[in-house]
């Protein structure tokens, strides 16, 4: 479960007078502690301040799903995501799927053409990884309703959706 801020977690004032919240999460499996405004997005301290920029900044308003992580195995916009609310979460990003190498998802998208411009492609992996974790032989239906917070702006789907059913045939999940 995300949490709130309360004055108990209040800390020091940032440059602009914003009081500081700590944040104490695990990113990519890797223990992380900071100071955010409460108005800071995960996006932002994903990419600015951590450098993990396989998380794309693209719509902002959570429409488009290039954002995409998984905290506590679901998938979630990282721009709509206020940084404090990932006190306690374990926070994955595209980086963190493939840690010794590709993920099986992501060999898919490369083996059947799923990639195309490659701006969505680290959301589309991110859904892909959640829906295979949660439901290992979803339904083409299914599979449509777990891609559809995200956009693909290139040529369409099919290669994305053999991809999906690529990694269901490898047993990804």
């Amino acid at each position: 479960m995300l949490n709130h801020p309360n004055s108990s977690e209040a800390g020091r004032s940032g440059e602009d007078g914003e009081t500081l919240i700590k944040l104490t999460c695990r990113i990519n499996g890797q223990p992380v502690t900071a100071e955010v405004p409460p108005s800071r997005r995960l996006l932002t301290v994903l990419r600015e301040e951590l450098g993990l920029t396989g998380t794309k900044r693209s719509c902002e308003i959570g429409r488009c799903g290039a954002c995409m992580v998984l905290i506590d195995g679901r998938p979630v916009n990282s721009c709509l995501t206020m940084a404090y609310q990932c006190e306690g979460s374990e926070i994955t990003t595209i980086e963190g799927l493939s840690g010794g190498g590709l993920h099986p998802v992501q060999q898919a998208f490369l083996e059947e053409g799923g990639f195309q411009c490659g701006y969505c492609t680290p959301g589309m992996v991110v859904s892909v990884v959640a829906l295979l974790a949660e439901n290992p032989k979803p339904s083409p239906e299914e599979i449509k309703e777990a891609l559809s917070g995200n956009l693909c702006r290139c040529t369409g789907y099919g290669g994305i959706i053999r991809a999906v059913n690529k990694a269901i045939e490898k047993g990804v999940g």
